[in-house]
């Protein structure tokens, strides 16, 4: 590395990408891959173009990005059901108790008036 001193200028070594790591990941910045001399002309698969590339991936991470808005949409809709389901056994049980605790007061009531009526 030179460093960098006005009126000079530093010159990176220019580096090639490999398969492992390309030079870019943009299909449609990347050098079209040519077939060697020692290949049979046949071989090879044919050209594939990337002209609809970025389209079909902006596309699908769109696509990608919806089915999980729409994955926490229902997870969050079915526990709302299971809160919602929830707070009505929690009333239910306490209104039960409730009615219970009620009838119970109104034998002691009674019983004390019957007793008050006896004597």
């Amino acid at each position: 590395m030179t460093a960098n001193v006005p009126g000079t200028t530093a010159k990176l070594p220019l580096r090639a990408g490999t398969i492992d790591r390309p030079l870019t990941h943009d299909p449609q910045k990347q050098a079209p891959m040519t077939s060697s001399m020692s290949e049979p002309s046949g071989s090879a698969t044919p050209a594939v173009s990337t002209v609809g590339a970025n389209a079909s991936r902006q596309n699908r991470t769109r696509e990608m990005q919806l089915i999980q808005e729409a994955l926490a949409r229902a997870h969050m809709q079915h526990r709302m059901r299971e809160a919602v389901a929830e707070r009505q056994a929690v009333r239910l049980v306490t209104a039960r108790r409730m009615q219970r605790r009620a009838e119970r007061a109104s034998l002691r009531a009674r019983r004390a008036l019957a007793m008050a009526v006896m004597q």
